[in-house]
């Protein structure tokens, strides 16, 4: 569904990415982990199209990201939910609002929809807090409403960068339930983190293919994680 090729990037001059090569299958789980600054969140942006490599391909669903316009990228990334690391929301907007955000630009905020949006906030476990405003939300919350809005379009990927790195261990567990569960429902799953102890207690509950960012390259991790 996503595939990386011998991709490059490069940015004022110097090289962050070198020779990457990634394929992400239907139903497949994937940590991806590394030093601050080797490039996680670079590579999660050329998976999603947000940057365009300068050397190599990025093909999304079959089609060469350097051979798509923006409307076509703008497409393609409906079938693709990203969880960022800063969980951006609109703060004037209510928590149910901020989640639907994507249905209502993509036109799709019909009355199924909606009812969709009741289902969702209760699997987030945010059913009470619909009304709330973000500046409202602990950290825990802030997580799980963006996880819901990553999801509400039914993508077939899901991309996270450090998902739990602003909340506890109990709540990174239950986050990580969230992730694995939607994997067991057939969707791709790559998260972006330094935290190994959430590695460890994923590979109890899911088949994962860990990675790391090392000096610009990308290799499989050891198998002591």
């Amino acid at each position: 569904m996503i595939e990386l090729e011998n991709v490059a990037y490069s940015y004022g001059g110097g090289e962050l990415l070198t020779d990457i090569s990634l394929g992400l299958a239907p139903a497949t789980f994937h940590f991806l982990t590394g030093p601050s600054g080797a490039g996680k969140s670079t590579l999660l942006k050329l998976c999603y199209g947000a940057l365009r490599p300068t050397g190599g391909h990025v093909r999304l669903f079959d089609r060469d990201v350097t051979q798509m316009d923006r409307d076509a990228v703008a497409i393609s990334r409906r079938r693709i939910g990203v969880v960022h690391q800063d969980c951006q929301f609109l703060d004037h907007l209510s928590v149910a609002e901020n989640i639907a955000l994507p249905l209502a630009v993509s036109g799709q905020d019909s009355a199924d929809e909606r009812a969709n949006l009741r289902e969702l906030l209760g699997w987030v476990g945010l059913t009470g807090r619909a009304d709330a405003l973000p500046p409202e939300l602990s950290g825990g919350e802030r997580q799980r409403a963006a996880l819901a809005r990553a999801v509400i379009m039914s993508p077939d990927v899901i991309l996270a960068d450090e998902p739990t790195g602003n909340v506890d261990w109990e709540m990174s567990q239950r986050l990580l339930q969230l992730l694995v569960e939607l994997n067991r429902m057939g969707k791709t799953i790559l998260i972006a983190t330094h935290d190994l102890s959430l590695i460890r207690a994923a590979k109890q509950q899911v088949q994962a293919r860990v990675l790391r960012i090392s000096k610009r390259r990308l290799q499989l991790a050891g198998t002591d994680l």
